[in-house]
């Protein structure tokens, strides 16, 4: 019979030493059995692992003081009860434990929730795993071991916000920051938190013009703050426009929230906030009124810092049903405010003569360029999996002389912050050799030889394509980069046979270029390796794998790459995904 059908006694009561006392007379094995007995029992009360043994009811026949101290109660109130019983505020899969009583097979599961005991954990998570307990062929019961891995889950949560922050960093990276224009950048870095970090954001920075429309300057220890940009829904905007429209001013008196913000460097937030509270950010009761309206509940401001002092402050609101800012909310908006500051900052400074600035500020934080109106291009990025750190990746598109486009695809080695600025190096030196007019081998040989004499100690490979419309030709130049696709409407796709040098940065040099026929209608394909590389499969039938595309091409071209990226990139990637795609106008 099975423990559910016999008394409810306590097993392994602890009886070890009375038993090898009886046993004092009995033959040598006997003791020796006993005394095995007492070796195991030591065992089960002296391990970490939770161990709790349950007759087919599912009711506790025993626990070991692992289990017990899990609890948080003594071992006896779990004898004769099941865990809802006990510990109500535990979950675990009851069906998982029948389906082991039923066939015999060990299941691990994953046990969830809170105890009567203290943790330091929001909520705790175990991983169990249960072994069906039979004697002459009758199931007896089950037999349950568990570890507690709530430090390890809470770690992985932590480390998955992490990624989370370093992707949504990584995207501001090529979204805010473009070109060196204050208001361009306060609008980037406005729309970029709406709706990811906020319902309403705004971009205020400190006047420096003295005077506003004939307006006298502040007096005499207040600030001056004029709203470059906002950003939120139509409704938002609509009402809060009236308040705090892009070129509108504030001055700013001492005891008021962003002077603090700016004097100490530090965010200012009010969570949930009280009208009283309110009521010292937007000074009037006409203003309250429209943030009651819009549902506006938790304000949070961080400053724009450079290293001399805070050039401004960005203005975060949330509303509705959107939560309250989050310690990690408020971080992330520190850090990218923290960036944005470098650009506004910079934008400030820097003037029109200062080109080379200009062009390596715009290559570090810029989205691709712009080509001629007769070439129609398409481009995406796609980071890999749940990594999200920042990759050397890149691609760009140049309007060059006579009508000519050059497309230029890159991938530097490695990833993080070190291969991100050794891409803006690489991208920037590229487009101030492309300007000249060099034809696209001695573009990569010149690129080649000055990155080399650098000693950056990163190379990278590299693929140019100099799209000629009016002869309807495109020459290419290959650094070590995966070969360009040429898709047609009515035939299958041709892996184009571009002479491959070496990488980027070794001043090995020996480029060489090939002109071929580019037809209108067709799509010039360039991606970099994370499109093709696949543990399944070698490089070759990967690479083949691109021949046999059939997709239709007379739509615009985003939708070419939108069905390039639903065919081929399946879930998370080993590596970052880069396309750019080009593609002659017709008339």
């Amino acid at each position: 019979m099975g423990f559910d059908q016999l008394p409810l006694t306590t097993l392994f009561s602890g009886a070890d030493d009375a038993l090898l006392s009886l046993l004092a007379e009995a033959p040598a094995e006997a003791v020796e059995q006993a005394h095995e007995y007492k070796i195991l029992r030591n065992v089960l009360d002296g391990t970490p692992a939770a161990v709790a043994i349950l007759d087919e009811r599912l009711r506790f026949r025993y626990v070991n003081a692992a289990m017990a101290r899990m609890g948080g109660v003594p071992s006896d109130a779990f004898h004769g009860r099941t865990m809802a019983e006990v510990l109500p505020g535990v979950h675990r899969s009851e069906d998982v434990l029948r389906m082991v009583l039923g066939d015999g097979r060990p299941r691990a599961l994953s046990v969830t929730g809170t105890t009567r005991a203290p943790s330091p954990f929001r909520e705790r998570q175990w991983s169990a795993v249960y072994h069906r307990l039979e004697h002459h062929g009758r199931v007896l019961g089950l037999c349950g071991i568990a570890v507690e891995v709530s430090g390890l889950r809470q770690y992985m949560d932590d480390l998955e916000r992490a990624h989370q922050r370093l992707a949504l960093l990584d995207t501001a990276a090529m979204r805010v920051g473009t070109t060196l224009c204050v208001e361009k950048t306060c609008a980037e870095l406005a729309e970029f938190v709406v709706p990811s970090l906020a319902d309403r954001a705004s971009v205020w920075t400190l006047d420096t013009e003295g005077a506003v429309d004939d307006v006298p300057p502040p007096a005499p220890g207040v600030l001056r703050l004029r709203v470059i940009a906002s950003a939120g829904g139509p409704d938002v905007l609509g009402r809060v426009g009236l308040i705090a429209k892009a070129g509108y001013y504030f001055d700013i008196p001492r005891d008021a929230p962003p002077r603090g913000c700016l004097d100490t460097g530090r965010p200012w937030l009010a969570n949930l906030a009280s009208d009283d509270v309110l009521m010292k950010m937007v000074r009037t009761s006409f203003n309250l009124d429209v943030f009651r309206e819009l549902g506006i509940h938790s304000i949070l401001m961080v400053p724009l810092p450079t290293r001399e002092h805070s050039i401004g402050v960005v203005y975060l609101c949330r509303a509705g049903d959107s939560g309250p800012f989050t310690d990690e909310d408020v971080v992330v908006a520190q850090e990218l405010a923290a960036r944005a500051a470098v650009s506004i900052d910079n934008a400030r400074q820097y003037t029109l003569e200062h080109t080379m600035a200009l062009e390596l500020q715009r290559a570090l934080m810029s989205e691709p360029g712009t080509p001629h109106p007769d070439v129609e291009t398409a481009s995406r990025y796609l980071p890999a999996g749940q990594r999200a750190l920042v990759g050397g990746d890149w691609f760009d598109s140049m309007a060059l002389p006579s009508g000519r486009t050059l497309q230029v695809m890159g991938d530097v080695m490695g990833h993080g912050f070190t291969a991100a600025v050794a891409m803006s190096q690489y991208r920037s030196l590229l487009r101030s050799i492309a300007v000249t007019g060099a034809p696209v081998d001695r573009i990569l040989q010149e690129a080649d030889h000055r990155l080399a004499s650098i000693g950056l100690d990163r190379v990278a490979t590299c693929l140019l394509a100099l799209v000629d419309p009016r002869d309807g030709r495109c020459t290419f130049a290959s650094a070590g980069h995966p070969p360009p696709v040429l898709l047609h409407r009515d035939a299958p796709a041709d892996l184009l046979p571009v002479p491959t040098g070496p990488p980027l940065g070794t001043d090995l040099g020996g480029y060489e270029a090939l002109t071929l026929p580019l037809r209108p209608g067709s799509v010039l394909l360039m991606y970099t390796d994370g499109l093709i590389e696949d543990r399944r499969m070698d490089i070759d039938s990967s690479l083949r794998r691109l021949t046999h595309l059939s997709l239709d091409l007379e739509g615009p071209v985003e939708s070419v790459v939108d069905a390039l990226v639903a065919r081929l990139v399946h879930g998370t990637t080993e590596d970052d995904v880069t396309l750019l795609a080009t593609r002659l106008r017709t008339a």
